[in-house]
């Protein structure tokens, strides 16, 4: 799994107060927790922008006034009208256990169904799973040449080595759907 390193620095003040005052000078209030003691802590707006903005998954290292952890970004809370960013939750990842993170799914290959005239489409772009910080894949890489027209792939489907799936087996991955040149083609 792709890592990414943030510089913060711990914070004292808690609040709304505190808090304002620190999206005024283009800070952003976190929290780290999880396997050990709460840190409080504040991020340049600016350094998160290129974990948040993005379609890949992280593991986070933090660095604290020089101390560092490892996490995995939880929550983010966005203002409701202008969309910044107004604080982000973090949680630690624990060596030897398990982290539940979600993974983007790359479709690999040419369907069947895409060359009888379909339209492949990606109903599932992250699925959520649990593994090993060292067995953490990059991307889910799904094999679609053996998709028909028609036909779809779900979670259940899908097996992948040293990591367990926990989004619902029933969802699609992907499908290929008929469009109206292959129905005119097959008439």
């Amino acid at each position: 799994m792709k890592t990414i390193v943030i510089e913060g620095s711990a914070r004292a003040d808690f609040g709304k107060r505190a808090s304002s005052h620190l999206r005024n000078e283009e800070m952003i209030p976190c929290v780290i927790y999880g396997g050990g003691e709460t840190v409080h802590f504040s991020v340049n707006e600016r350094k998160l922008k290129q974990l948040l903005f993005t379609p890949n998954s992280y593991i986070v290292e933090l660095d604290i006034d020089g101390k560092k952890e490892m996490g995995v970004m939880r929550e983010t809370q966005f203002h409701p009208v202008t969309d910044r960013i107004l604080h982000i939750d973090f949680q630690r990842v624990i060596p030897g256990k398990p982290v539940t993170i979600a993974v983007p799914v790359k479709l690999e290959g040419n369907s069947k169904g895409v060359k009888l005239g379909g339209k492949l489409q990606l109903k599932s772009r992250k699925l959520t799973v649990s593994a090993l910080v060292e067995n953490l894949p990059d991307e889910l890489v799904v094999d679609v040449t053996e998709l028909d027209l028609g036909k779809m792939i779900s979670v259940g489907e899908l097996n992948f080595e040293n990591i367990k799936i926990l989004t619902p087996a029933v969802n699609p991955v992907c499908a290929v759907k008929a469009t109206r040149a292959s129905k005119s083609a097959k008439a």
